[in-house]
């Protein structure tokens, strides 16, 4: 007979085995989102496949908040974050460390995620923009390459936090 798991049949980890478990080498980082659902969202599924790390940057709201809290469930506990007024101090940061930065966005230089090769060998931070703007333009040039998602019906976008979580566990499925 089929039944749902109990929380207890799950057998996830502790917060405190979290921040010692191996995380795959990929950072987000978020350029100025406005909603405080998608950034706890984005906490989520962040610490559902063991991300290095999210950075916020610009107008991007950070914990601890209740309304970040409520999408996060305590993932904000658990998931490495830092706040960054600069998306361009934070692109060079990560590039120094070297991180390939990569924009999750729909440009003239974009590609298909799925035609993107990820490499075991590096580490990946991917930029994830605002609901409405999108990725910073002063920001785009600094960008390695761009990745988007194929879509097929009407609307030319998703979500901010949909989008996340397509390309974490993109990344998650080619790092782990």
């Amino acid at each position: 007979m089929v039944h749902k798991l109990k929380l207890e049949e799950l057998n996830r980890i502790d917060v405190e085995t979290f921040k010692n478990v191996e995380k795959i080498p990929l950072i987000v980082v978020l350029d100025n989102i406005r909603s405080m659902h998608n950034v706890g969202a984005t906490f989520r599924t962040a610490d559902a496949f063991l991300v290095q790390k999210i950075i916020l940057c610009g107008i991007t709201p950070v914990p601890p908040h209740r309304e970040i809290h409520k999408a996060a469930l305590g993932a904000t506990e658990s998931v490495d974050w830092s706040h960054e007024k600069d998306i361009n101090v934070t692109i060079n940061d990560l590039r120094s460390q070297g991180f390939e930065i990569i924009g999750i966005e729909q440009t003239s230089n974009s590609r298909m995620i799925s035609d993107f090769t990820i490499d075991k060998s590096k580490k990946y931070a991917v930029i994830l923009g605002n609901e409405v703007e999108g990725i910073s333009d002063e920001a785009l040039p600094n960008i390695d390459s761009f990745l988007e998602i194929p879509q097929l019906g009407t609307k030319h976008s998703l979500n901010v936090s949909v989008c996340g979580g397509i390309v974490m566990w993109e990344f998650a499925k080619a790092l782990k």
